[in-house]
């Protein structure tokens, strides 16, 4: 993968030590090369980090232009469907230089505008700079499998992968955003487009930002591309067997495109096993990569290894004990902005690990929001038998409201207004939002079917904001790339379309899934329970951690949270919202300093 980044000065000229300085910050993201554009003027600039996949040579190069230099690219993603779409932009009379998915983008634009991005399949964040008109066009993929970040401050416009890049060009440090603290607590990231920092947006998946930089220009509002689609076909259950399996075959074969070997991650369970068992079918020798904890029965490589040596593949493995627990510092710079998913330790030791043989990996990120896997899912999928959401929403969900289902489902830890005001200082009263769970009313899509209702839930929330930035910082700070190959969005429209009574069995997991894969896996695969990628509650619950990095933190001294209410959090052993204190605490250390 690769890091991006962009400036556009509404006063002095740029400097380019201080720009190429800000693109080195993304150094993890692309070790392969570097490169730095400048208008003549030099108050334009975009760079580049590069890590290599396709067309290693030169010739892919970025920031990239086109054949009269007057449209530039920086590009952080891949394009799967990039040989079909440079075919036809060729018989349109296009010329390449280059045999890279990049340069298909930059002749997308010319030829397409804004509407390319109905064309493209892929991940990726780009920015394209178009010096004749001024312009800067801004994407980032529909599900938010690549980031990008950007602001307007001190009269110079800027974008990146990650805030590190711009705080680093900026003459002082940003306030931190005081209401996206109580955000992280609610739930464990800040949604976009907040960022942590004052003045510093995210970009939403799915969106684009098209800015004219004219003595005219207005703020630009983004605009969305892409969205699931709302309506369902009729499909009975073999015929989505047949056609589900077809589909990720064909994501798996592109999403193998590469001019360096492919690995994946694997854990046992249904996912990543079915990625590795296609691959395998397509005669593709994955390295395999897994992570085991210390002492627990429940250890998933050991179920990895049971797949790898079905299949045949080399696999690798490393087992985390307490002292990872150390990793806390060094992922709050890599995360950038808080992120107290409990899985990032393991993320970043098994994207560690897979570094050291593999430039990237498969891995089975989107499959539990498609397949009906997360236990919240489930009793919500039961209640196919109604017709309408609207006529029985208040007795669904056993009493509750859909909003406070999914956020009570989602807390791991619950930081409702209450325990805000309990735990943090009292001058950060005026702070905190009136619904602490504003970013859930705002996602939810109604749907006729509730499960779809969810689903979308889980696309737009939790995936979009917390399991995809978790993998891509992870992984990009070891300096590898993750590709996912249920996210084709292709095949996510066609689950997605599916009648409940199709995709959802409640007697059989994953049913469509465990079609696939019932006679391609060991047997105590197929028979093991749903397990997340995380280790045994125990390894959450090191009081003795919290209390020596809480109670003498910084999140006292600076009067974030209140002495006495850390106290008895300690005293009833809260473990879930201590681990989110104390991850909040290793990047106010981190970044407040």
């Amino acid at each position: 993968m690769c890091g991006i980044l962009g400036q556009i000065s509404f006063q002095q000229p740029i400097d380019r030590f201080r720009f190429n300085e800000m693109r080195d910050t993304l150094a993890h993201r692309g070790p392969d090369g570097k490169g730095s554009w400048f208008s003549d003027s030099h108050m334009a600039a975009l760079g580049h980090r590069r890590l290599s996949f396709l067309d290693l040579s030169e010739q892919g190069h970025q920031p990239m232009p086109n054949e009269d230099k007057n449209l530039w690219l920086t590009f952080n993603g891949e394009i799967y469907n990039y040989l079909p779409l440079r075919s036809e932009l060729e018989k349109a009379g296009h010329l390449f230089r280059s045999d890279s998915d990049s340069e298909v983008l930059l002749h997308a634009f010319e030829e397409w505008g804004s509407a390319m991005l109905d064309r493209i399949k892929g991940m990726f964040a780009f920015g394209i700079w178009d010096q004749s008109q001024k312009r800067l066009f801004l994407a980032r993929d529909r599900f938010g499998i690549k980031p990008l970040y950007y602001g307007l401050i001190d009269q110079q416009f800027y974008f990146a992968s990650e805030l590190k890049a711009i705080i680093k060009g900026l003459p002082s440090r940003p306030e931190p955003a005081e209401d996206a603290i109580a955000d992280f607590l609610v739930y464990r990231y800040v949604p976009s487009p907040k960022t942590i920092w004052k003045g510093l947006k995210k970009l939403p998946p799915a969106h684009f930002l098209d800015i004219r930089f004219d003595s005219s220009m207005q703020w630009p509002v983004a605009q969305r591309y892409w969205q699931l689609p709302n309506h369902t076909n009729a499909v009975g259950f073999q015929e989505a067997v047949q056609t589900t399996g077809e589909m990720i075959c064909e994501s798996v074969e592109q999403h193998l495109q590469s001019d360096v070997p492919v690995g994946s991650f694997l854990s046992g369970g249904y996912d990543s096993s079915a990625l590795a068992a296609y691959a395998a079918e397509r005669g593709q020798q994955l390295n395999t990569f897994s992570i085991g904890f210390e002492g627990w029965e429940k250890s998933e490589d050991q179920y990895a290894k049971l797949v790898a040596d079905h299949l045949d593949l080399p696999f690798f493995s490393r087992i985390a004990g307490k002292e990872q627990l150390g990793l806390l510092d060094k992922l709050a710079y890599h995360y950038d902005e808080p992120l107290g998913d409990i899985s990032t330790i393991p993320t970043f030791m098994v994207s560690e690990l897979a570094s050291q043989h593999n430039k990237a990996v498969l891995s089975g990120e989107g499959a539990d929001e498609l397949f009906v896997g997360y236990t919240w899912q489930q009793p919500i999928a039961q209640l196919n038998k109604r017709k309408r959401f609207t006529a029985y929403l208040k007795e669904v969900c056993f009493g509750k409201y859909l909003t406070a289902y999914y956020a009570s489902a989602m807390a791991m830890g619950r930081f409702d207004s209450a325990m805000l005001i309990k735990v943090l200082h009292p001058r950060l009263k005026s702070r905190l939002p009136i619904v602490p769970d504003w970013f859930y009313k705002e996602s939810i899509q109604l749907r006729p079917q509730l499960l779809k209702t969810v689903q979308a839930m889980d696309v737009r929330a939790f995936m979009g904001e917390l399991v995809l930035t978790k993998i891509d910082r992870a992984s990009m700070a070891c300096g590898l790339e993750v590709r996912v190959p249920f996210l084709d969005h292709e095949l996510v429209s066609y689950l997605y379309q599916l009648p409940v009574t199709t995709v959802y069995n409640p007697d059989q997991a994953k049913s469509l899934l465990y079609e696939q894969l019932k006679s391609r896996v060991p047997a105590a695969v197929l028979k093991r329970p749903k397990q997340g990628f995380v280790g045994p509650d125990r390894y959450y619950m090191s009081y003795d951690f919290y209390a020596k990095s809480l109670r003498k933190g910084k999140l006292i001294t600076d009067n974030i949270i209140r002495g006495e209410a850390l106290e008895s959090l300690l005293a009833a052993k809260d473990h879930w919202r201590l681990w989110k204190l104390v991850v909040l605490e290793k990047w106010w250390q981190t970044w407040m300093n």
